[in-house]
Parts: C-alpha cells; structure tokens; sequence
C-alpha cells in the first residue's frame, strides 16, 4: 500500500508540473496536442477539446506536448498561429518557468497545510550539560528554561543555536528556574564540526542538549503563510546547494539517489502520519521545481536558455547547434538516470 501511495504522490507532483506548462501554453493560445502522466506505452488516453490526455505505462514523469516542439527532435518545428514555436521568446520562457513554478506552488501550499496541521516542535528546556563547557562553568542546570538569549525571546530549542552562532563575544542567558529568573553570562566556545554535506565548519557551542520536551505549534493563516515561505525557501536552497556541492565533488556522485531512492523514502514517509508524507513531498516537489530550471539542453532550463539567446540575438539558435546540444542534453539526463539507478541497486545489495 505504501509503495502506491509513493507512486500516487509522485506522479501528482509530475502532474501540477506539466499543469502548469499546460495553462501557460493555452493562455498564450498554444495548442497542446498531449498531456501525458508517465512514459512509454499508452495504457488510457481520452480527448478533451484538441488535447489528448495520457496515463503511460512507465510512471514515473510525464511531459506535455505541444505543437511545434518536440523534445526529441527540437528542428521540428511549427510556424501555425498556434505553435509553440510562433509565439515570442518571453512567451516561451513563461511556458516554460511555468512548470517548475507549479512545483514551487505546490510546495508551499503543502508547507502551509502542515502548519495547519501543527509542528512538533523541542522546547528550550535544557537537558543534559557537558563539563567543562561555558553553560556547565555559567552554572546552568538541568531543566532550566532558556527565555531569552541578549534580550531576543526563545520560544523553541532550534533558535538557541542560531542565536548563539548568529551573536557575536559573550551572550546574555535569562533562564527560568524553579519559577525564578536567572541571568548568566557565558562566552561560547568554538569548534569544528561538519554540516550536511561532511564539509568542515566553525560554529559556536555552549554545550547543552534539550531535555526532550516537546510541543505542537500551530499557525493562523499569515503565521502559517509566513511558515509555508520560509520553508519553500530553505528547500529550494538545500537542493541548489546540493547540486552545487555534487558538481563540485564535495558530494559524492555516489550519493545520487535515483527513482527507487525516491519512491522507498517517500513510502516510508507514508508510514510515518499525513504531516511527514507533506513535508516529503514538498521536498521532492521543490526538488523538481530546481533540477527543471538547470540549464541542461532537454530540460526547462534548457530551452530557457535557447530563447534567452534567441530574445537577446533576435535569432534562433541553428538548428544543428540546438539538436547537437539536446542530444548532449539527453546524454547528461540518461547518464544521471543509470547512476541513480546504480546507486539504488548498491544500497539495496548493501542493506
């Protein structure tokens, strides 16, 4: 059951990101010939106006198809008055940032509804404390309530450590006590410690762990809007990052995940109630926005790039430099797919 919930949750992410293709297209009068949900063999079609809508036998992914463009073949072109190809440049790069920007939406609406839903989140009641560290020799005890840190308001324990690395000299602790109010004063300490990519970082510390308390935050319609943005930001520059960090090799190209990867995260996410399978999907939702919008020949940002050259040059491309460079693009896209893939297949073995 997990394993259909995963496909369904991805191919309705595949489907607002060809929707939004396909109402951009049709705003600008371009006719859409096929909007196909999945690859390969055709299972069920039905025609709805001049459009024939597809479910494919491989599903995972999807394209829409309009006339006059045609991935595969990208000199087939068409000069009707509703082809593709017969609009303006800036009209073309609409259509395309369409798809990615449905994606973008998409996330943000499933980050609203999990504030809705409420959060979990760790209260700033400390737990355990280091020796030999500034909260141990501050005296800072066990199950002290940190409220503010230099006047600002702690209301959960994840701003502690953002507002320790984020100050600068010593730090201002007003701690609550066996009902009392207690103010400490505390120089942090320094140290070196890896982020999420295993890159070597300085942050400050003042060596503390949260005692486990927890809450459910709740967010009204502007707070919840407000939380919805923010974490659709920090996604999309998680996975910007991550792309970086892999072209870079400072990620592993062995850390690629392909299409199993993807499917058993998200049915394990399933499993773990509707706010985690949210959030998951939010994830991988944002993670199409951005890898469409790279400019790979054959992706959104692909041809973004053509009609960028286009607009600026006032000519296309030639047709040999456009089909040589989809080809490459292809390479690239199918290379990625098998190394995916082949990372999946190892982790499978290795588990």
């Amino acid at each position: 059951m997990s394993f259909v919930i995963a496909l369904l949750v991805l191919s309705m992410l595949v489907f607002f990101h060809e929707l939004g293709h396909f109402a951009a297209a049709r705003l600008f009068g371009v006719q859409v010939e096929v909007f196909s949900i999945g690859f390969g063999k055709k299972m069920y079609s039905k025609m709805i106006g001049q459009t024939e809508w597809r479910i494919s036998a491989i599903p995972i992914g999807g394209y829409v198809k309009m006339k006059g463009q045609d991935d595969t073949d990208p000199v087939k072109i068409s000069d009707d008055a509703d082809s593709y190809n017969s609009k303006r440049p800036w009209q073309r790069i609409v259509i395309l940032m369409a798809g990615p920007f449905a994606n973008f939406l998409l996330a943000f609406f499933f980050y609203f509804a999990i504030a809705g839903l409420g959060v979990p989140k760790l209260l700033p009641y400390v737990g355990e404390i280091s020796k030999n560290t500034p909260a141990y020799e501050a005296g800072l005890q066990k199950n002290d309530k940190i409220i503010r840190i230099n006047n600002k308001e702690i209301r959960y324990w994840e701003e502690i450590g953002r507002q320790i690395n984020e100050s600068t000299g010593d730090i201002v602790l007003e701690v609550e006590r066996n009902h009392h109010m207690v103010t400490l004063w505390l120089t942090p300490k320094r140290i070196e410690d890896q982020n999420i990519f295993g890159e070597t970082v300085t942050r400050r510390i003042i060596g503390i762990s949260p005692s486990g308390k927890q809450t459910t935050a709740y967010y009204g319609f502007f707070d919840g809007a407000a939380f919805a943005w923010e974490e659709t930001k920090k996604a999309s520059l998680l996975i910007m990052q991550s792309v970086q960090k892999l072209l870079t090799g400072v990620v592993g190209a062995d850390q690629l995940g392909g299409v199993i990867t993807i499917v058993d995260v998200t049915a394990q996410a399933s499993h773990a109630g509707l706010a985690s399978l949210l959030f998951f999907a939010a994830l991988i939702s944002v993670n199409l926005g951005v890898l469409n919008l790279l400019p790979i020949p054959a992706l959104d940002g692909g041809h973004i790039m053509f009609n960028l050259y286009e607009w600026v040059r006032k000519k296309a491309p030639s047709e040999t430099v456009m089909y040589r460079m989809t080809v490459a693009g292809w390479g690239i896209l199918l290379g990625l797919m098998i190394l995916g893939l082949y990372n999946d297949i190892n982790r499978l073995w290795g588990n």
